[in-house]
């Protein structure tokens, strides 16, 4: 199954309060202050169409989401997708998730770090590149308040190997806990558009969930 073409935004959709550039943001930004309310706080890494956080800030209103993804234009649809639904409490940032992590995050300060069916990276020499990694784990643990929960989810039976063995390393994170598989009601009803494509392929999906200790 082939991808499609992203449809085209509407030019008059306003996406002013649904969609930042982390390139024009002041120096020492931090995610919380993108919001005017303070409220419980999730990330999710790599949103690609967004069909998660239209699902996850319709579920829970209270929490306030942010969306980090690396390219221009699927960051800007998924803008839309929140722009339409009017959601307030959600903002997608186009960002490098490595450097979000690092910098722009307070300690504890993270309700749930969402990572869905991330770029698996081939080849072997690019294995640095993928987002499960020693660095990033740090920085989930680091930036997740206590019982605060990493969910990771991918369709490579060898990057969710792998990754669960690196997770195992951190004392931190209790887990894996496991996530079964719910019969979709309607088209759209999946965590992701990758879940939808996968499951319609009838692939098997790795499912995965933490908490912070």
């Amino acid at each position: 199954m082939g991808r499609r073409a992203l449809p085209k935004i509407n030019p008059d959709l306003d996406l002013s309060s649904h969609w930042k550039d982390s390139a024009t943001l002041p120096e020492n930004w931090q995610l919380d202050q993108l919001f005017d309310r303070s409220a419980p706080l999730e990330v999710e890494v790599g949103s690609g169409k967004g069909l998660f956080l239209e699902r996850a800030t319709a579920c829970r209103p209270e929490n306030n989401f942010v969306g980090i993804e690396v390219s221009r234009k699927y960051c800007r649809f998924a803008a839309a997708r929140l722009a339409r639904g009017q959601r307030s409490h959600a903002i997608m940032l186009h960002a490098d998730a490595f450097v979000v992590f690092a910098r722009h995050i307070a300690d504890a300060s993270l309700h749930g770090v969402h990572v869905y069916f991330p770029d698996p990276w081939w080849k072997k020499r690019h294995h640095k590149r993928r987002i499960m990694q020693k660095s990033f784990l740090q920085d989930v643990i680091r930036t997740l308040v206590p019982q605060g929960r990493l969910h990771f989810w991918t369709d490579v039976r060898d990057y969710f190997d792998a990754s669960l063995e690196l997770i195992a390393s951190f004392p931190e994170l209790n887990g894996p806990f496991n996530v079964p598989e719910v019969a979709a009601e309607h088209d759209l009803d999946f965590q992701s558009h990758f879940e939808r494509r996968t499951r319609l392929e009838e692939q098997p999906v790795f499912r995965s969930e933490f908490e912070r200790c």
